[in-house]
């Protein structure tokens, strides 16, 4: 096999490569040691596969993996990086993940908005504003705007609810200049609590925004 077919390897295993880490502690640079390493061994797997001979595997391996480490490493240094500095930008309210292939943040509905209402408080408009510069400065992600409530009231109602308040989010951030392409909103209602729906503490965690971004 020649080098040309390694490419085509090497894109089926960065699917893997982006979804294969998971951590939340704080950036320590770990996960672009991490991405460079898992990087390598996944293209030096493509490589070894996608050789006909002893030789052409060896040499595809070598090549797989350094091509595959560079892959690898840029994923994890620009999340790493975009992570430390929304952390040091951001209120203390605000939630952020970096979970190795994208970074979640997450924003307390009962800050974001007053008792069912849509409207985006002024408290928070900044902190929107902060993360939407951002994500104009790391162009190469998508951006998903993702409503969850607690299991209060009519299930219908909650799912339009988020809806309606991931709009909103995603209208903010729009306005502030993220490109409309590049986002979208996502209302999830109940279905995906993170805390116990039993106790006020649990409802208070699972009423949030997330917004996820995603290198492309």
């Amino acid at each position: 096999m020649t080098l040309k077919k390694i490419p085509l390897l090497l894109a089926a295993a960065s699917l893997t490569l982006v979804g294969a880490c998971a951590t939340s502690i704080p950036n320590d640079g770990i996960k672009t040691r991490n991405g460079a390493a898992l990087g390598a061994g996944l293209g030096a797997l493509a490589g070894i596969v996608g050789g006909d001979t002893a030789k052409e595997r060896r040499e595809n391996a070598a090549k797989g993996a350094l091509i595959g480490g560079f892959i690898g490493a840029g994923i994890g240094s620009a999340l790493d990086q975009q992570e430390e500095e929304l952390r040091a930008q951001m209120g203390g309210n605000v939630g952020i993940v970096n979970n190795g292939n994208n970074l979640v943040v997450t924003l307390p509905q009962d800050i974001l908005f007053a008792t069912d209402s849509t409207a985006v408080s002024g408290a928070s408009q900044s902190d929107l504003f902060t993360l939407a510069s951002s994500i104009n400065r790391y162009s190469n992600t998508t951006v998903n705007v993702v409503g969850h409530t607690d299991n209060t009231g009519d299930a219908s109602y909650n799912f339009d609810l988020s809806q309606r308040r991931a709009q909103s989010v995603t209208s903010v951030l729009i306005n502030a200049g993220v490109a409309p392409q590049r986002i979208r909103s996502i209302g999830r209602g109940e279905d995906a609590p993170v805390a116990s729906n039993a106790t006020a503490a649990g409802r208070q965690q699972n009423r949030r925004v997330e917004i996820i971004i995603t290198p492309n």
